[in-house]
């Protein structure tokens, strides 16, 4: 009996990593053309994997290098306005395939994409100590279709959701480590007789490093990843402020600031900073790269008390500004350009590709079809995330549940500082870097209505009992996913509870199937596309 649990236990989250790899690597060298910003991140690749830096190409060089003319690229260096990390991952798919093969260009996006089904497993069963949400929250993302179109296009957000949603693993998993420790060093003072005063400096925090470390990496893609590192380079110091005030250490909020937060900042910020900067490798060895020579040009070096700053390191500042000026002061029109504010609600999706061929042309057999390529989400899922995310708003206000606050700290990171540049030109699709955190808040939910969350009481008081567990304000239900199963057929409300949660997962897998073709570029009667348009500003 012990082994046929343990079996189903497993089947079920191999089922859906089954399935995230057959949804994202089928046809996915289809269509063979570089799609929407594949024109500058696979030519980019390839260059960045040839020269060491990005290179400029001849004009119009799309149609010879989808032709297999992959060589065509220019000594010149090239303006890119993103760290080299997530070509670099492109170009590893292209050089094992070949940079001809489209399967090439975007395999190590699509792999990307599956690994991160199985992360965000671990992290939900980490989470919820339920091996049955951790599953319905892989199988949610394994079948919504921002996240499917994101694995299948070589663009550098993918790579930014998996190493923020690595770092945030390695942010729940420095929670426990912080709370063994905390609590064993206030026992051992409080048993000699001493004071606790401020508490201790944790330095040793491995898992800490190993969250700077992946938010590096994160930065190491795009910029947006320095955003995840200060988010919870924050909450960290929160929630340490929170575990000394609920041991009883008197001087709780200034020893949190003023004696751990230095700690934090020394753990987790130096190991972000030197992988960015070693992301640039190849910018640093080579000659070539973009204003890899403006320090040495008459007139343009530092005086004064920065004039013994290296050249190489005064040009590249010197990029890294322009990098900036460029990123706040875009706001060239783009017909598929969203306001963050919308985002939410999904109104204005990006259209990677689309192709119309009449009767007769390229297999169509109708009067007109369509291939298409769009960042929809399946939206039965991604409305109720949203919906989702206005109640765990509600539990963190009323139960002070640290789970659905550090999920809402995930969203906050990913998406809160978008606000900030309403005036600049941004898409939908760069929430591909925080839904893994709505899904999550998503099966929070369902747990609710599952009956595996039970809720936690309100916080009214401070617990200062020397030995107070630093989560007690949680209460979960334990790991007993077929004995609850058991339990469900015997209460009427579980019952209820778990018919609503099966007839949303059907509907959900039902219209993700109804979306495929619109998600993987399969050619459709135009009538079919036009089934597709639920909003009228998503044509």
């Amino acid at each position: 009996m012990l082994a046929t649990r343990r079996w189903v236990r497993w089947a079920g989250p191999l089922a859906v990593v089954v399935l995230a790899a057959c949804v994202r690597l089928w046809n996915l060298g289809s269509p063979h053309t570089l799609v929407f910003d594949e024109t500058y991140y696979v030519k980019d690749a390839w260059t960045l994997f040839r020269n060491g830096y990005e290179s400029a190409w001849p004009d119009k060089p799309n149609p010879l290098f989808e032709a297999g003319q992959t060589n065509i690229f220019l000594s010149d260096p090239s303006f890119v306005v993103h760290p080299p990390l997530g070509k670099w991952m492109i170009a590893l798919g292209m050089a094992a395939l070949g940079a001809e093969n489209s399967w090439g260009w975007r395999v190590s996006t699509a792999l990307v994409g599956v690994l991160a089904v199985v992360l965000i497993m671990v992290i939900a069963r980490k989470l919820f100590g339920s091996a049955l949400l951790a599953t319905i929250a892989g199988f949610l993302m394994a079948i919504d279709g921002h996240a499917i179109v994101m694995s299948r296009v070589a663009l550098l957000d993918n790579s930014v959701m998996f190493f923020a949603l690595l770092g945030f693993g390695a942010v729940l998993l420095d929670r426990d480590w912080h709370a063994s420790r905390l609590a064993a060093w206030l026992a051992a003072r409080r048993a000699s007789g001493d004071d606790p005063g401020w508490g201790p400096t944790l330095w040793w925090r491995p898992w800490l490093l190993a969250a700077g470390l992946a938010f590096g990496l994160c930065s190491s893609v795009k910029w947006s990843g320095f955003y995840f590192l200060a988010g919870f380079a924050v909450y960290v110091v929160v929630v340490d402020a929170l575990a000394r005030r609920r041991a009883g250490v008197p001087f709780w909020m200034s020893a949190a600031i003023l004696k751990q937060a230095p700690a934090t900042f020394l753990l987790m910020v130096p190991i972000a900073a030197a992988t960015f900067l070693a992301s640039w490798t190849g910018w640093f060895v080579t000659g070539n790269g973009f204003y890899r020579g403006w320090a040495n040009e008459p007139g343009a070096a530092w005086t004064g008390p920065l004039a013994w700053v290296p050249h190489t390191l005064q040009s590249f500042w010197h990029y890294q500004v322009a990098i900036y000026n460029y990123h706040v002061g875009v706001s060239t029109p783009h017909p598929y350009q969203a306001n963050p504010l919308t985002w939410l609600l999904m109104i204005r999706p990006t259209s990677m590709y689309y192709r119309g061929t009449e009767l007769g042309q390229g297999g169509c057999g109708f009067n007109s079809c369509s291939e298409a390529i769009t960042s929809i989400g399946n939206p039965i899922i991604w409305w109720a995330a949203t919906a989702a995310l206005l109640y765990l708003a509600y539990r963190l206000a009323r139960y002070r549940e640290w789970q659905v606050g550090l999920i809402l700290m995930g969203i906050a990171a990913g998406y809160l500082p978008w606000l900030l540049y309403l005036h600049r030109t941004v898409f939908q699709f760069y929430t591909i870097a925080f839904e893994p955190y709505l899904l999550l808040g998503l099966t929070v939910v369902i747990g609710v209505i599952l009956g595996r969350w039970v809720p936690a009481r309100p916080v009214t008081t401070i617990d200062t009992a020397p030995d107070a567990d630093v989560d007690a304000d949680t209460d979960f239900d334990a790991d007993a996913d077929l004995d609850a199963v058991a339990d469900w057929t015997v209460s009427g409300l579980r019952l209820s509870g778990t018919r609503v949660v099966v007839i949303f997962l059907v509907v959900a897998t039902i219209v993700s199937a109804f979306f495929y073709p619109l998600w993987t570029g399969i050619l459709t009667p135009f009538a079919f596309w036009q089934l597709h348009i639920w909003l009228p500003s998503w044509r």
